[in-house]
């Protein structure tokens, strides 16, 4: 991870993403810093070069005296080895006094004798001119000279000495950054591993309210909330699972009664023929409540895809009206009315409706289509007693449970569902009447 970091790399760890930010920030202020140390120094060293050849012009001049007629006179001290050093005393452009061992240096000095009083750098040596003047004329010129290559060498420690610095900061902070942050992150993780532990065995944990920072409490809150819908939706798909199999139970339990009714003994054509038709039928409503509920979990997060015209749905749905059942009536508005869900999907939200109609009625049952797009079932019964309105549509409730039905109360719920995940909904309209309202199609 470390010299993918170096190569450039981006980090797949957030301890190392912040690491490696903190080294490239730091990077970036150690190279500022020591650029601006190595420039200051570098101005401070020449500076100081320069203020020794002045120092030497000035203890020159202060031996010099320019006589009558502009003649140089040079008071000699009685140790002179240190003015000697790199220094010429010139009258006009003749030298009258030179340093020993400096040849190869007395071009350059003998062309700044009576130049402009500055400095200039000659190779690793550094020159200095400085006017002798006597009564507004100028009489003769003092070189100075010192070598640079001290003051260089001293430049490029500091230099190597600053780089050095600079990466083992930058080592150390990489370091201690990595070090830190992953120690401040191990409780985020210790509680990450809690929370996905908890989830697949024991949901009713909780973190709770303890002494922890500020953020890990914030963290806290969102898993105890998280765990919490987990709870919720787990608790309610296996309830949904339980009233499931018990609304499939009924139709397989007519095709269990029925086989064992024809293997027990011979039946004549007729008999067989009525129990193989409630086989069938049987048969065919759990696969409609299968094929149904695998399209609702299919589509359980998004809209359901799909068109049916609804008049010809209702049609269908009435041609296969039982004889012996009360009378249906369907009402259908002129032109052409359609829903934005898929035939089956409103077949099956419609069907526990005609169910409870049919069982109901008096007399006669009526479907009646309004634009809208709205489905309204009634029928001519009792209707839903008032103390039972507000949980008709509870899964597993039945407003009557000695009536005989072996239904779960599973009915309602689903269509309601069905209709929710196809954006619509349903509702209970009036004493024994139920509306469907389903998105155009």
């Amino acid at each position: 991870m470390r010299a993918r970091a170096l190569l450039g790399m981006r980090p797949g760890t957030l301890r190392g993403r912040l690491a490696l930010l903190a080294l490239v920030t730091t990077a970036a202020w150690a190279l500022l810093l020591t650029v601006l140390f190595n420039v200051v120094l570098d101005g401070r060293l020449r500076a100081d070069a320069d203020g020794l050849l002045r120092t030497r012009a000035e203890a020159a001049a202060s031996t010099v005296q320019v006589m009558p007629g502009g003649a140089l006179r040079i008071a000699e001290p009685a140790d002179d080895s240190a003015l000697d050093t790199g220094i010429w005393i010139y009258q006009g452009t003749r030298a009258v006094e030179r340093p020993a061992g400096r040849i190869w240096l007395q071009r350059e000095a003998d062309a700044l004798a009576g130049a402009e009083p500055g400095f200039t750098t000659i190779g690793d040596v550094r020159l200095y001119a400085r006017p002798v003047a006597a009564g507004g004329h100028r009489a003769g010129t003092i070189v100075t000279a010192a070598g640079l290559r001290a003051y260089h060498r001293t430049l490029t420690s500091a230099l190597i000495g600053s780089i050095v610095l600079a990466l083992l900061l930058l080592l150390g902070v990489y370091a201690v950054t990595r070090a830190v942050v992953g120690r401040a992150l191990r409780p985020v993780a210790e509680m990450t591993g809690q929370a996905a532990d908890w989830s697949g065995h024991d949901l009713g944990r909780r973190f709770g309210t303890g002494r922890r920072p500020a953020e890990l409490s914030a963290l806290a809150a969102g898993l105890d909330e998280l765990l919490g819908r987990l709870s919720v939706v787990l608790r309610h798909e296996r309830q949904w699972s339980a009233e499931l199999s018990h609304e499939l139970r009924t139709p397989l339990s007519r095709i269990v009664a029925e086989t064992d009714w024809l293997s027990q003994r011979p039946r004549p054509a007729g008999e067989q023929r009525a129990a193989l038709d409630v086989i069938r039928n049987a048969a065919e409503e759990m696969e409609r409540i299968c094929q149904t509920l695998l399209a609702e979990a299919r589509n359980r997060d998004t809209r359901l895809p799909g068109r049916c015209a609804l008049p010809a749905l209702v049609a269908d749905l009435a041609a296969r009206w039982p004889a012996t059942a009360p009378g249906l009536d369907v009402e259908t508005p002129a032109g052409e009315l359609t829903a934005g869900a898929p035939p089956e999907i409103v077949e099956r939200i419609l069907a526990p409706l005609l169910d409870n109609a049919r069982r109901h009625a008096a007399t006669t049952v009526v479907v009646r289509l309004e634009p809208g797009v709205r489905i309204v079932v009634h029928d001519d019964g009792a209707g839903v007693p008032e103390s039972a309105r507000d949980r008709v549509f509870e899964p597993g409730f039945r407003a009557e449970p000695a009536d005989g039905h072996q239904g779960a109360g599973l009915g309602l719920a689903l269509a309601r569902r069905l209709a929710r995940s196809a954006g619509g909904d349903l509702t209970l309209g009036g004493k024994a009447a139920f509306v469907v309202t389903l998105p155009p199609g």
